[in-house]
């Protein structure tokens, strides 16, 4: 039988990135854009994001303000680009703070079993049970309102689901024959942790981290639409939305394109996260197998 001619790598790869669905590449090309603009917003904002300039107050989209501008002249466009890096910095601070801190538990108390492990998720459910915005608020407004705040009230309350996740997926590949095998060959446990447990046990949650930056954001912007995040004038999504409330009936620009890019990075982080998880879900792992 003759073998099939082998594909070059290039091809390989644009067929590859040819297959993406449409809304993949949507997801991909809205999040490149939103980090660009939280690298160099003064390159891209045509405007200081504070500049006040009342003769222009309220105006509507336009050329020279391609959004518009809200009630103190300042231009919306400039203000949405340089709140990017902020929303961004709050939901990556989180996820990444609640990945290492909830990982590092799940980790252990599903590895070591027994009291660690009872004493671990018991932590736990006292935190899941309680409302993830609750206690957000009531951190907050201990602590006065802040990004800073903001992102340590939410970073609290947003651990526990990775614990738990870890904590099952550890329990499940522990039981493998590979970490038996090295067990009983005297390995250190913290090298089966690194090397064996930890790279088979980390899918599930790259692909909850993935999905839960666009929803840290929402709840950031949550947070600053009640005013307990970020101070004015930070030009912050949700405290944009909240300030243009009062004039929707004049100004329907105001509070529309800020819960607009809420509204898109949102869903963008969700669709990436669903095809990273799809993604892992359907890798094979080290031994060839289909992991499920």
């Amino acid at each position: 039988m003759t073998a099939a001619p082998a594909v070059p790598l290039r091809l390989r790869r644009r067929v590859s990135f040819a297959a993406w669905p449409a809304s993949t590449v949507f997801a991909v090309i809205v999040l490149f854009l939103t980090i660009v603009a939280a690298i160099v917003p003064g390159a891209l904002a045509p405007y200081d994001p504070n500049a006040i300039d009342l003769s222009v107050s309220l105006s509507a989209p336009s050329l020279p303000h391609p959004l518009g501008t809200d009630n103190n002249g300042r231009d919306l466009l400039s203000r949405v680009i340089h709140g990017a890096g902020i929303s961004l910095s709050i939901g990556v601070s989180v996820v990444v703070f609640s990945v290492v801190v909830g990982g590092l538990l799940g980790l252990v108390a599903g590895y070591r079993g027994g009291w660690v492990d009872e004493l671990i998720m018991r932590v736990t459910d006292v935190f899941l049970s309680v409302p993830y915005i609750l206690l957000p608020m009531v951190v907050v407004v201990a602590l006065q309102p802040s990004l800073v705040n903001t992102t340590i009230a939410l970073a609290a309350v947003w651990w526990p689901s990775y614990a738990r996740l870890m904590r099952g997926q550890v329990v499940s590949v522990r039981r493998m024959a590979y970490v038996d095998s090295a067990v009983v060959l005297g390995v250190p446990t913290a090298r089966i942790l690194a090397r064996h447990v930890l790279p088979n046990a980390a899918g599930p949650v790259v692909g909850l981290a993935t999905l839960d930056v666009g929803f840290v954001i929402l709840a950031g912007a949550g947070l600053g639409f009640l005013g307990l995040g970020a101070r004015p004038p930070t030009p912050e999504w949700g405290v944009m939305t909240s300030d243009g409330l009062g004039f929707m009936l004049d100004a329907w620009w105001y509070s529309l394109f800020p819960g607009l890019a809420i509204a898109v990075v949102v869903l963008a982080f969700t669709i990436l996260g669903d095809a990273v998880q799809d993604r892992l879900s359907l890798s094979p792992d080290r031994t060839g197998k289909v992991r499920t």
